[in-house]
């Protein structure tokens, strides 16, 4: 496929009225080369060959943000993206240091820098209402995201800036999402209650856990403390209204928990997010079964405006 510079984003020629997938390498605020894969809904093609999707304006975006370790092409990610695009358009990406992006990652600091860019992308693309769905790391960014990337008034198109490390700021147009999905996101952090997480802590903070995670996950780690501490996910969710929030969280989850989810749902205060405790769930995308993924989707897309 031909490659076409839109911006800062590069991606194929593609149509967007074809079930071809797009490519594309998002350039975050900060300079990370990311890169980023479109599907259009499948649910607007029938069996005869000119079958065509609804204009994408009228088509919501579910914008996907894997755990830690993960990518854009891993099997679990491409699951729950064949789930959700049946019911929206889905757009999945690897954070930095992820797969084939640039960079190493910050275990969820800089990471909301890559998702606004995905979620720019989306609406460059045409679709008028998005949603973010983050799993564990990825569940911590979308609230971050969804606290951050709004101007708290009506105007939720209004340009917003969020800080970067040399106290610049960067800016994207309609980067906000309408609605957001978190999905065994902890609470707090540097939490250490579990030995899963104590193991994740060891990969990263010490040198031969940052090897470990380069060789053995595929994953690049950066080297420096976070400064400052970014906002923290249950700092986070009181700020993402008016925009629709669900939590969904696994009772058998081994890294976090049910305290951590249900001290979002608290910080949400009345009515500000909808908690779905799942029973026998493990964590994140690798737990998440085609049905869970379904009733995701059906949230997300149903808790849009039309």
């Amino acid at each position: 496929m031909s490659s076409a510079s839109e911006g800062r984003f590069l991606s194929s020629s593609v149509p967007l009225l074809t079930r071809v997938p797009r490519f594309a390498t998002l350039l975050t605020d900060d300079g990370i080369p990311v890169e980023a894969v479109y599907e259009p809904c499948t649910a607007g093609f029938g069996a005869s060959a000119g079958a065509r999707a609804e204009p994408a304006a009228d088509t919501p975006v579910i914008v996907v943000a894997h755990g830690f370790t993960g990518s854009a092409d891993r099997p679990a990610v491409r699951r729950a993206a064949r789930v959700f695009s049946q019911r929206a358009a889905v757009i999945t990406f690897s954070f930095r240091g992820h797969g084939r992006s640039g960079g190493r990652s910050t275990v969820g600091d800089r990471e909301v820098l890559d998702l606004a860019a995905a979620v720019a992308w989306a609406r460059t693309l045409g679709h008028r209402r998005v949603v973010t769905v983050g799993f564990s790391m990825g569940g911590s960014v979308v609230l971050r995201h969804g606290a951050l990337y709004t101007d708290g008034s009506d105007a939720r198109d209004a340009a917003v800036r969020v800080p970067v490390r040399d106290g610049r700021t960067g800016e994207h147009l309609g980067a906000h999402s309408d609605a957001v999905v978190a999905v065994s996101a902890p609470a707090r952090w540097y939490y250490r209650g579990t030995a899963p997480m104590r193991r994740l802590h060891w990969v990263v903070t010490r040198p031969s856990g940052r090897l470990v995670g380069r060789y053995g996950f595929r994953t690049r780690i950066a080297t420096d403390d976070w400064d400052p501490v970014p906002l923290s996910p249950v700092a986070a969710v009181p700020l993402i209204a008016p925009a629709p929030l669900l939590l969904v969280h696994g009772d058998r989850d081994p890294y976090f928990p049910l305290d951590h989810p249900r001290m979002l749902a608290d910080a949400a205060g009345e009515g500000g997010a909808e908690l779905w405790l799942e029973r026998g769930m493990g964590h994140a995308e690798n737990a998440a079964d085609d049905a869970l993924l379904g009733r995701i989707a059906d949230w997300a897309t149903g808790a849009l405006p039309a």
